[in-house]
Formats: C-alpha cells, sequence, structure tokens
C-alpha cells in the first residue's frame, strides 16, 4: 500500500469568532492546492481511497483534486499517530485494495510524525509543509517491512 500525505493549503488566521474547524483557505492557500493538484492528478493511480479531516481548509484542498473523498473524523485537527494509522489501515481493508494508494489530506504535527514514525521507526515532529505532499511506499525485502519514501513536493518547487 502506498500512502500519501497532504498537508492542508495555507488557511486563514483564526480569531476569537471563528472555530479552528471553520478556518478557510487564502487566496494563496487555494493556489498552492491548485498547483499540487495538477502536479498529482496524473500521477495517481485508479486504486486511490481519499480521507479528508472535517476541518473546511482541509476539504478545500482536497476539492482541488476534483476527485471523490470520504470525511475522516479520525484525522481531524488534534488527532494523534495512531488515529492516522487506523484511518488509513481500514480504509484500505474495506476496499481491499491494500496494493492501491491512501490519501490523508490533513494537519501539522500528526501528519509529520506519522512520516517520522514511518520512516525512522519513532515519532518525531518532522514538518510538512503547507500544501506539501510525503508519498510514501511499503516494501518487504527478506522479510522486512520498509518504508520508501516517492516523493516529497512542496507547491513553491512547482513555480
Amino acid at each position: 500500500m502506498d500512502l500519501i500525505l497532504w498537508r492542508h493549503a495555507e488557511a486563514e488566521d483564526g480569531g476569537f469568532d471563528m472555530a479552528d474547524a471553520e478556518r478557510g483557505l487564502t487566496a494563496r492557500g487555494e493556489k498552492q492546492a491548485r498547483d499540487m493538484a495538477k502536479w498529482l492528478k496524473p500521477r495517481l493511480p485508479k486504486k486511490l481511497k481519499i480521507l479528508v479531516s472535517p476541518a473546511a481548509r482541509t476539504q478545500q484542498t482536497a476539492h482541488a483534486l476534483a476527485l471523490p473523498f470520504e470525511i475522516e473524523p479520525r484525522i481531524a485537527s488534534g488527532a494523534d499517530v495512531a488515529d492516522l494509522i487506523e484511518a488509513a489501515r481500514l480504509s484500505a481493508a474495506k476496499a481491499s485494495e491494500a496494493s492501491g494508494v491512501v490519501m490523508l489530506v490533513g494537519h501539522q504535527p500528526t501528519l509529520g510524525q506519522l512520516a517520522a514514525l514511518l520512516l525512522s521507526g519513532a515519532e518525531a515532529d518532522w514538518s510538512i509543509k503547507k500544501g506539501a505532499i510525503w508519498w510514501l511506499s511499503r516494501r518487504s525485502r527478506a522479510d522486512n517491512d520498509l518504508a520508501v519514501v516517492r516523493a516529497v513536493m512542496n507547491p513553491e518547487m512547482l513555480r
């Protein structure tokens, strides 16, 4: 199974009158999401399951792909790494597509912590830039599962 971690693009600052989950993308964030979607879409396989946090900014980011997605409360802001792993595993199992791709559109610091765990074996505070993707694959060699980085891309690299 491949796993794509997509951090939401740049969002509005929160205020006293706005709940965190209601924060939308800025104009710059909308461009970041469109640019990343344009790069991603031709590279995505047909077996793709997209899970998106309930936050407005993550849904707006995912909308840029113009592909169906599911809102997944387990990957909301404040979730922990175990929540993200469980959501991805259940999604792959439900679809019977262990060889497909699961994309999580979510938040820092959890996306970075998940990347650290998968690549180094320990959670750490790794930073994923706003609007960026980390595309990871699992490969087995000599009865040992390895995480492999297929791509790391951020919107600024696409200009």
